[in-house]
């Protein structure tokens, strides 16, 4: 199963439901909060992923995918869970 890794804030919507999402679907993540490292961590994000500074923004297996929209068009197509895999039981 691939590391899935989720940035976010805490009063981000999208990331809400992008963790709501995660956890629908079964697949675990850690949830890096940007909001920790308030000098450098949208610095840090938009270095990881190439000129994003939004959140969230969630990897996979170390590839970022992108955001909202992203995970859930992955979700449709059937790619999310083969790439990331279900939660262990």
């Amino acid at each position: 199963m691939a590391k899935v890794e989720i940035y976010s804030l805490p009063a981000c919507s999208w990331c809400v439901q992008a963790k709501e999402y995660l956890k629908s679907q079964g697949i675990s993540f850690a949830e890096i909060r940007i909001d920790r490292d308030i000098e450098n961590g949208r610095d840090t994000l938009e270095k990881l992923t190439g000129g994003e500074r939004s959140v969230p923004q969630i990897f996979i297996g170390g590839k970022h995918i992108g955001g909202y929209d992203e995970l859930i068009a992955l979700g449709k197509s059937g790619q999310l869970k083969k790439m990331a895999g279900p939660a262990p039981t």
